[in-house]
């Protein structure tokens, strides 16, 4: 005999169904009485499309917004540094540029700025700077130590944690790639108290085994390393993380033909994995040289580009005459200048690097 529990879990369960079964009836009711409406307006709109006359040419309206964007943010600023680059700048512009008198209708462009024609002027006089050369020296010398440093770092760390045997890999790849997120002032700002001469964290450091404190940011020659410490530490996880991305696109069957050949370890990177992760190198160090090349947030602020000028890099240079001295038809030649060394850099690298 069924208690009164399984007459109630028994009635439940036929409530239930009959429930379900009126949904389903209801649902399918609403379907066959929308379908016609539905089946209606779709031969509609395809009788509509045939109907329509093809526009070839309609396509370029929406791809304008682009070329809109394009021309007024990019293009024009890059001819009109070219253009500023041969002329001297006096001041805001006056008057108009030209205008167009249609009666009703008055078009005027005013004048951007004042300028003097001086040709190569701006070329010549930065030549002859010997800032300029300065602050070249000091962006070289910046890429040359440091460029190598970082990515023999960041290959080294990526072939550990690419390694069969090492454990926590999220863990440290979390944790070496966490600098690249810091903001460019707070952590310029906490090196520039790490390497303050007086109250500096190291000089502490090297207070306590009994060296004698170093001048990290008075110095040219220690400025210019502090500079080097800064960008490395924020940048080598970046790199590593690309080159790991790189190590594990590699076949490991490589591996196994270069063991079965009785290559050692050295042999098998030699071999096996400089070959195969040349294009990710090759990428790496074209975007390291670039990045290096505009430096700015880090010599500003931890040194402002001194003592003396032994840490202004090529990018501050232009900025302090764009913005601070309103030079901006010289500013304009440097530009230029930098674009073009740049440039040149990244071809060689990439002739050199690239496929034979």
């Amino acid at each position: 005999m069924a208690t009164s529990d399984e007459t109630t879990d028994r009635t439940g369960q036929a409530y239930r169904r009959r429930v379900s079964e009126k949904v389903r009836e209801a649902t399918r009711k609403f379907r066959r009485a929308f379908r016609p409406a539905w089946d209606r307006f779709r031969f509609a709109r395809q009788d509509l499309s045939e109907a329509t006359p093809p526009l070839p040419r309609v396509a370029y309206l929406f791809i304008s917004p682009f070329f809109l964007l394009f021309s007024v943010f990019l293009a024009f600023p890059v001819f009109y540094t070219l253009y500023l680059s041969f002329f001297e700048y006096q001041g805001v512009g006056q008057g108009s540029l030209f205008w167009i008198d249609l009666g009703p209708l008055y078009i005027e462009i005013p004048r951007i700025a004042q300028l003097d024609f001086v040709a190569l002027g701006n070329y010549a006089r930065l030549l002859g700077n010997d800032l300029f050369w300065q602050s070249m020296f000091n962006t070289s010398y910046i890429l040359v130590i440091q460029v190598p440093l970082m990515i023999g770092l960041a290959l080294a760390l990526a072939l550990a944690l690419n390694a069969s045997f090492m454990r926590l890999k999220g863990v440290f790849r979390t944790a070496i790639a966490l600098p690249v997120s810091a903001n460019l002032v707070a952590y310029s700002t906490v090196f520039l108290l790490l390497f303050n001469e007086q109250l500096g964290f190291l000089n502490y450091i090297l207070a306590g085994v009994g060296l004698g404190p170093v001048p990290w940011l008075t110095d040219g020659f220690w400025a210019r390393n502090t500079i080097i410490a800064a960008v490395t530490w924020r940048w080598t996880g970046y790199n590593m993380i690309i080159l790991l991305a790189g190590l594990q696109t590699i076949p490991q069957q490589l591996y196994e033909a270069a063991e079965i050949d009785g290559a050692n370890r050295w042999e098998k990177f030699r071999y096996v994995t400089l070959p195969q992760l040349k294009p990710v190198l090759l990428f790496v160090v074209v975007l390291s040289t670039i990045g290096t090349f505009k430096l700015f947030a880090e010599p500003y602020v931890i040194t402002g580009g001194g003592p003396t000028n032994s840490t202004i890099t090529i990018v501050q240079y232009i900025y302090r005459q764009a913005f601070i001295n309103f030079n901006l038809g010289y500013a304009s030649a440097l530009t230029v200048v930098f674009v073009a060394i740049v440039s040149v850099f990244s071809v060689v690298q990439i002739k050199i690097g690239g496929e034979d």
